[in-house]
């Protein structure tokens, strides 16, 4: 049995379309795929191969698979071999991963030097000054907008405003979802076991009453999901250990990895330590820790889509 996971659906899709849904872009280039085979083709053909990994290159090319059509599901995990399997696992969500670091790297630099300036007295634009507050309310410091932020609350936003390292981010999807295939994955693009009460993805069994209705968060997308999982890492009380730990890292100048951190989510399960033990186990199998150095390629996007009948595809090239 998993530990619930508390999060607000509604919230995570109103940030994505601030966040992230707002960059798209008509020059976005969009490539049909039917199944795994055309999705490969794609990544062949953009230099995003297993090769190109052993040679140690950690460019990422932005080609983003924004939701698994349920028959690529039906017909690919049948056929596919399981090491085929978990590599364009990891291959397909590495992108979306790094991009969502990128928009929290991003974030956690501006308020690093607006919340800077305001401690030297400094001027601030109001545009600055209400995108802090904004912040502070996502990342659950104060409840609304309108609320104070004071200047010894600053150390504690940068303790959250902070990437999820991505090795540990692919072997969480991975643990949770079933490498993509299980039925929450596919109906709602739940990869990481995140619960909600009342709204989502209603599971075959209900657990005891007293926690009421729970269900497992859908999302409208992979990046939606992702970024949502970013933010519970950063903001519940039970991970603190995380930020902390993170935040070490940073005051000693060592490397943000996965294979540190995850010692710290004892209870993101209700297994403890032997889900950490086993996630630890996915990273050291796969060798996911060299994804704690990869990053996204300067090039326009890409989207996968769902390929209707007679579409040119990838593989057909």
């Amino acid at each position: 049995m998993r530990r619930a996971i508390t999060w607000g659906v509604g919230f995570a899709v109103i940030l994505l379309v601030g966040e992230a849904v707002a960059q798209l872009k008509a020059t976005d280039e969009r490539v049909p795929c039917r199944d795994y085979k055309d999705v490969l083709a794609l990544f062949d053909r953009l230099g995003y191969s297993q090769q190109a990994w052993q040679a140690g290159i950690r460019e990422v090319p932005r080609v983003y698979l924004e939701d698994i059509p349920e028959r690529w599901r039906e017909r690919g995990s049948k056929v596919i071999p399981v090491a085929d399997k978990k590599r364009l696992f990891f291959r397909a969500l590495a992108p979306i991963v790094l991009r969502i670091n990128e928009l929290i790297a991003a974030d956690r630099a501006r308020a690093k030097e607006v919340t800077e300036r305001l401690s030297l007295g400094e001027g601030v634009s109001a545009e600055d000054r209400a995108w802090l507050a904004e912040l502070a309310v996502r990342y659950k410091l104060v409840r609304s907008p309108g609320d104070r932020l004071d200047s010894d609350q600053y150390p504690e936003l940068l303790l959250r405003v902070d990437i999820v390292p991505a090795s540990l981010s692919l072997a969480q999807a991975a643990s949770e979802s079933g490498w993509g295939t299980s039925r929450f994955a596919a109906e709602g693009n739940a990869l990481f076991g995140q619960w909600s009460w009342g709204k989502g993805l209603k599971p075959t069994e209900q657990r005891g009453k007293d926690l009421g209705d729970h269900r497992v968060a859908a999302f409208g997308s992979t990046g939606e999901a992702v970024y949502a999982y970013t933010l519970n890492l950063n903001t519940q009380d039970a991970y603190r250990d995380f930020r902390l730990k993170r935040a070490e890292l940073r005051r000693r100048n060592l490397r943000v990895s996965g294979e540190v951190l995850v010692q710290t989510l004892v209870r993101y399960s209700e297994r403890g330590q032997a889900y950490v033990d086993d996630l630890a186990t996915i990273m050291r199998q796969n060798r996911l820790g060299d994804a704690d150095d990869a990053y996204l390629r300067d090039m326009p996007v890409i989207r996968i889509v769902e390929a209707s009948e007679g579409t040119t595809t990838p593989d057909d090239k």
